[in-house]
Formats: structure tokens, sequence, C-alpha cells
């Protein structure tokens, strides 16, 4: 079994709620610290506080892009990103724009990644494209697979969590088998336990978006 540092260490312990608060986000960033998280997923508005509660921490700060519906211009996205990034970012989720990959305008979407790709790489951030793959077909998925593939950004990620459905094995088994090492893969939303952690990792994520971070982390330490 994967060693518990590690598997912690791929957890983008997440808090992307509308009622979210300050005392919320304190906790956020204190448990990611303690627990050797990797990053704290987070809408774009609290990055400054939450880098300032991990200015003395090795673990990054995530901004939410056109979150969760991707339906913004890829102008917005960009200028969401370069403002994730003054305000002190180390790393980008964004949506893709669903409804122009569902009516076939995959060159849009090689577009929109490009530039919130190249933002990200001026910043010198991670980049994370977010599928939504609840809402696909399979053709799709590989369709934006190929195209990051291309365009390379850090990682293809299943999906935001607010979807209809979050991540499986079968998904993640698809976006690896395309992107090979190109590119890394991110499974998130409704991953609640060791054991679904578990199988995301060994079909080939290399990150996992959720907010039960602590009680995977738990679950594997009373197994040990």
């Amino acid at each position: 079994m994967i060693e518990l540092e590690k598997l912690a260490n791929m957890v983008d312990h997440t808090l992307l709620k509308a009622d979210a608060t300050k005392e919320g986000f304190e906790q956020l960033c204190k448990e990611a610290d303690d627990y050797g998280f990797k990053m704290v997923a987070i809408n774009s508005y609290p990055v400054a506080m939450c880098r300032d509660f991990l200015q003395d921490s090795e673990v990054h700060v995530g901004a939410a892009i056109g979150f969760p519906l991707g339906q913004t211009t890829i102008e917005t996205k960009v200028f969401e990103v370069q403002d994730a990034i003054k305000n002190g970012a180390d790393e980008i989720d964004y949506v893709i724009n669903i409804g122009k990959l569902k009516d076939g305008d995959t060159d849009y979407i090689r577009e929109e990644m490009k530039a919130i790709v190249n933002a990200s790489r001026e910043g010198g951030i991670i980049s994370k494209v977010i599928l939504e793959n609840c809402y696909l077909t399979d053709e799709e998925k590989v369709a934006v697979c190929e195209i990051a593939k291309e365009v390379k950004p850090d990682f293809v990620k299943t999906s935001t969590g607010f979807g209809t459905g979050g991540a499986t094995v079968e998904d993640v088994s698809l976006m690896k088998k395309v992107v090979g090492d190109e590119v890394k893969v991110k499974a998130a939303g409704g991953i609640r336990d060791l054991a679904t952690a578990l199988k995301m990792v060994e079909v080939g994520a290399e990150r996992l978006g959720t907010s039960s971070g602590i009680k995977i982390v738990e679950e594997y330490r009373n197994l040990h």
C-alpha cells in the first residue's frame, strides 16, 4: 500500500461552500498544514487570506476559476487566474466551457485551455483543467484529454463536486490512458473514504480533491 505521507500529500483539502467563513478557512489551512496535505482548494476570494494563514507552510493555495459552471468568457477566466496569482495562489483549477464542448467546438476548448495554461505558466503556477465528466460522453472526455496532451496543463481533473456525479474509477482510467505521462490526473468529487481514494490512485490519479482528507488519513492510521 502507498505510504501515508505520500497519500496525504496527494490531497487537495477542499472548502468551496458559499457560506464558508474566515474561521472556516483558518481551520482548513491549519488542518492542511497539520496533515501534510498538498493544497487548500478554495474559491478565488479567500486566496489572499489563506496565503496569510499558510505563510510559513509548504501547503499550496489553489483557486477555483470559472467555478463551478465554467460559463464565463475566456477573458474573464484569464483575469481570474491573474488575480488569483496576484493574491498568492500556487495553483488553479478551472472549469472548461462544457456547453462549447457539447456543441463540438473543440477549437474553443483548445483556445480557452491555451489562454489559461499560458497565464498560469507566466505566473509560475500549476494549472488543472476540470472536465466535469458527469455531463460528458466518453468521446468528449477523450477529446479534452487529447487537447490537454497538446497544450500541456499540469493536470486534467474529473469533476467540480458540484455536478450530478463525481470521480469514477472508469473515468480516471480513461483519462490516464489518453494523457499517459504527458499530463497528470486529478480525481475529485465523491472521494469520501480510504478505499475509494486508493482505487483512484491505483488507476492513475496523482491528486485527490476531497473534503474528507482527514477521515481518509485517520482510516489509514487505524489500519496500521
